[in-house]
């Protein structure tokens, strides 16, 4: 067993650390404080590599295994404060790119993969429904089969980057009657007659990252566009959720390691009767917690990048990392804002910014319960 990364992959996370600093976090308070969505520098972002990590390089992608993947994605978490850009491109490419990479037909990726995987097209993954969340078999969309193709009738709500798309992954029942076999995928051009765009539901967490419902009304899709075989919706979902899971929630180890490392830097500055703050066990306790936390985090995060890349099953693995990044980045979070006091509510140091934008990890690709869940059947404690 070897816990140390490559070269290789030192030089990875640094690149991504550097242009995240340089490049993302550039104007990010502005950013923040208008709760404004900079399409540049998401494009920029998709140029320099991030629309395309695990992306075969014959689509212009970067070939990257999960391992891989992850640092990279931490790293942008850790380099950059504007979270809402960063969390668009991960849904973008793990929610949307990769079910096409991964199940799309030849004319559907030679169509639309090397655009969205370099920044030409944004996508986004529209699953989730007022009524049923993201419970995708009991979702009220549908597809009904017609000559040539699929006509899409139904509403998706909290859709991030639709008010930005240019395609969207749409998942709509065409066999109710067969339940987990009766969901079928899409691919949905914006300029599809009979789809429209509701307007950007304004957010105090991830605030730059733009979402909106999205409404289909007779809205044809050509059979072409269906993704993987008719009835493959549950399937091709699912796997994207462990892809979301895992490699997207690295975005939040990078965001927990930034935490810690400004708390432990101002714990260093700052004093109190006489002494700096990092000299009193209460504090300097509560940061090694916060410490241990990142730690164990980034273990079960590679550990379940490596079963996947090993081919193993990797599905308990990657729920339980999932959890375990979402709980600790929050009471993180809360611990920086104990250490830092009243000094935690100045918008500049960011400190409450940084709470509110990990705070949704816990429902992101589905709440901590469904992890619980997932677990548990891993386990033999729930039936299949």
């Amino acid at each position: 067993m070897d816990f140390a990364i490559t070269s290789y992959q030192q030089s990875l996370y640094d690149s991504a650390l550097r242009f995240s600093q340089e490049v993302l976090d550039k104007g990010a308070a502005t950013r923040l404080s208008k709760h404004a969505f900079d399409k540049q520098l998401w494009q920029k972002a998709a140029e320099f590599g991030f629309a395309g990590l695990p992306i075969d390089e014959m689509y212009c992608g970067s070939g990257l295994n999960v391992q891989n993947t992850m640092l990279m994605v931490e790293a942008l978490g850790k380099g950059s404060r504007d979270l809402g850009l960063a969390f668009s491109m991960c849904a973008h490419l793990f929610a949307c790119v990769m079910p096409l990479a991964r199940f799309g037909s030849t004319y559907l990726k030679q169509t639309y993969l090397e655009a969205l995987s370099t920044g030409g097209m944004i996508a986004a993954n529209a699953a989730t429904e007022p009524t049923t969340g993201s419970d995708i078999y009991a979702m009220a969309a549908t597809a009904k089969k017609v000559d040539g193709g699929y006509l899409l009738n139904g509403q998706k709500t909290f859709i991030t980057n639709a008010p930005v798309a240019d395609v969207f992954i749409v998942y709509a029942k065409t066999a109710p009657e067969f339940g987990f076999m009766g969901v079928s995928c899409f691919l949905v051009e914006k300029s599809a007659a009979g789809l429209s765009v509701g307007a950007n539901h304004p957010k105090d967490c991830l605030s730059t990252c733009p979402w909106s419902d999205v409404f289909f009304d007779d809205v044809f899709v050509p059979e072409t566009h269906l993704i993987g075989s008719e009835g493959a919706g549950g399937a091709i979902f699912h796997d994207s959720m462990i892809w979301e899971k895992g490699c997207l929630f690295a975005l939040f180890a990078g965001a927990l390691e930034r935490i810690v490392e400004s708390t432990i830097e101002y714990a260093k500055e700052r004093k109190q009767f006489k002494k700096r703050i990092g000299h009193f066990q209460s504090v300097s306790n509560r940061i090694i917690d916060m410490k241990l936390r990142l730690e164990q985090c980034k273990l079960m995060l590679y550990r379940a990048g490596w079963k996947y890349d090993q081919g193993l099953d990797a599905e308990m693995d990657i729920a339980m990392s999932k959890m375990l990044i979402s709980d600790y980045a929050v009471q993180s979070a809360l611990d920086a804002i104990q250490t830092f006091g009243g000094s935690a509510m100045d918008r500049e140091m960011g400190i409450i910014r940084q709470l509110l934008d990990v705070l949704p990890s816990r429902t992101f690709s589905g709440t901590n319960d469904i992890q619980r869940e997932i677990i548990a059947r891993k386990l033999g404690l729930r039936s299949a």
